[in-house]
C-alpha cells in the first residue's frame, strides 16, 4: 500500500522544490505608481481606502499591502472577516483601519472585537449581535454604516436607513464611524450614479443635522473616482485603479496607469508538426503548414480561461505568437511557425506590462472583465514582487 502523503506541496521547504513554471511577476514600483495617481487625483487630503479583497485582487496581499503602507495609506477595504484578520495579522505594528462586512449567518462578531476591525452594518440583526458582543467583551466595535442605494447586494435600504444609524449611535457599545454606499454602474450610467449619490447626500445630511455632528462618509468606487468628482468626500475607495486598470475598457481617464501583475509561464516542450496536424482537445485547430508548436506550462487550473482557446496571442523573446488549440487544465500550445529562435525554457508573457498585452486585451476576447481574469490566477501561480 502506497503512504499517503503526511503534508500538503505548499508546506514542503521551498529549497526541496524546482522553480516555478508559471509566474506572476508583482510590479510594486507600478502599485506606487498608481497610487500616486490616485492621490494627485482626488487630492492628498482625501483619505484613500485600499481595496484589498480578494487576495488583493490576487495580486498576493502579503506583497501590496505593506507597499500600500509605505505609500501612505492606512485605511483598508476586504471582503470578509478571515480576510480582515490576515491583514491585521500582516500589519500588525501598523495602525491601519481595517473595514470588512459581517453577517449574523456568520457568528463571527467577536473577532471584530478581539482584532480591531471596523465592522460594515447594513442591518439590525446584526446590530443586535454587534452590541451584545461588544457589552459582554467590554470594548466597542467601530461601525460604518452601508446604505443600500441602487446596488441591490449589501446594506440597508434608505427608508430604513435613519432608523439603523440612529440605533447604533444610541448604543453604548458601537461607534458610528462612518455611513457609505456603493454605485452599481459609475463607469458606464452617470445619471443612475448621480441618483444614488443624491439619495445617499439628502440622507446623510438629515443624519448629521440630527446627530449635531458629522460622520465619515465615503461612496466613490474607482469608476466613481473616474467619473463623479462630487462623490469624492471625505475618502475614497479604489480597487482595480491601484492594480492598474480602469473598470472597463474604453472608460476615458484622467489616470496614467500601470498594469501591476504580469503572468508569465516557461515554454515546455517544442515540437514540429506536419500540415493537416491537429491541436489539443477537441481538435479545434488544424496546421495549415509545416509549423513549430510550443507548450507553455498555464492552463485554465491557474487562471488562463479556456474560453481564450484559439483567440489569443502571447508574448515570447519580444515577438507575438498565436494560442492554438483548447486551452487546458495545465498547458496551453501557441504556433511557432518557422521561428526558430523559441527554445525550452523561455518565458512566455500572457498577459503584462508590455504594449498590446495587458490583461484588458484578453478580457476583451473573451467577453468578461479585468476584475475577473486578475481573480482566476490561481495559487500554484507563483508570486513574486519587483521594483
Amino acid at each position: 500500500m502506497i503512504a499517503p502523503v503526511q503534508e500538503p506541496i505548499s508546506s514542503v521547504d521551498s529549497s526541496s522544490l524546482a522553480p516555478p513554471l508559471s509566474e506572476a511577476l508583482i510590479s510594486l514600483g507600478n502599485l506606487r505608481h498608481n497610487v500616486r495617481e490616485v492621490q494627485k487625483l482626488v487630492g492628498k487630503s482625501r483619505r484613500i481606502m485600499a481595496i484589498v479583497k480578494a487576495n488583493a485582487y490576487s495580486h498576493g496581499i502579503d506583497l501590496i499591502a505593506p507597499a500600500l503602507v509605505e505609500e501612505g495609506i492606512s485605511d483598508f477595504g476586504v471582503a470578509n472577516i478571515n480576510e480582515a484578520v490576515h491583514l491585521r495579522k500582516l500589519l500588525e505594528d501598523f495602525p491601519a483601519q481595517i473595514l470588512a462586512f459581517a453577517s449574523p449567518l456568520l457568528s463571527q462578531i467577536e473577532l471584530y472585537i478581539k482584532h480591531d476591525i471596523s465592522l460594515c452594518l447594513g442591518d439590525f440583526e446584526t446590530l443586535r449581535l454587534a452590541e451584545a458582543l461588544a457589552q459582554k467583551f467590554g470594548k466597542p466595535i467601530d461601525v460604518h454604516l452601508k446604505i443600500d442605494t441602487g446596488m441591490g447586494r449589501l446594506g440597508v435600504l434608505p427608508k430604513e436607513a435613519l432608523l439603523l444609524a440612529h440605533a447604533v449611535e444610541r448604543s453604548e457599545h458601537l461607534n458610528l464611524k462612518a455611513v457609505f454606499t456603493h454605485f452599481a454602474s459609475s463607469d458606464s450610467d452617470k445619471a443612475f450614479t448621480q441618483k444614488q449619490l443624491s439619495t445617499y447626500t439628502a440622507l446623510v445630511s438629515e443624519l448629521e443635522h440630527s446627530l449635531g455632528r458629522s460622520v465619515l462618509k465615503h461612496t466613490a468606487n474607482s469608476g466613481a473616482v473616474i467619473t463623479e468628482k462630487n462623490a469624492y468626500l471625505d475618502m475614497v475607495r479604489p480597487g482595480i485603479l491601484l492594480y492598474g486598470y480602469t473598470p472597463r475598457t474604453g472608460l476615458k481617464s484622467p489616470l496614467s496607469l500601470k498594469p501591476v501583475m504580469q503572468l508569465q509561464a516557461k515554454v515546455v516542450f517544442i515540437k514540429t508538426v506536419e500540415r493537416g496536424t491537429s491541436i489539443s482537445y477537441g481538435r479545434k485547430w488544424i496546421a495549415r503548414k509545416r509549423s513549430r508548436i510550443a507548450t507553455i506550462a498555464i492552463g485554465y487550473y491557474d487562471g488562463y480561461h479556456r474560453n481564450l482557446s484559439n483567440k489569443a496571442k502571447v508574448l515570447i523573446n519580444g515577438k507575438f505568437f498565436e494560442q492554438v488549440g483548447a486551452v487546458t487544465m495545465d498547458a496551453i500550445m501557441v504556433n511557432l511557425g518557422n521561428d526558430t529562435s523559441v527554445q525550452v525554457g523561455d518565458a512566455a508573457v500572457l498577459f503584462g506590462w508590455n504594449e498590446g498585452c495587458g490583461a484588458n486585451v484578453l478580457t476583451d476576447k473573451e467577453g468578461t472583465i479585468v476584475y475577473e481574469l486578475l481573480c482566476s490566477v490561481s495559487p500554484r501561480v507563483h508570486r513574486t514582487a519587483v521594483e
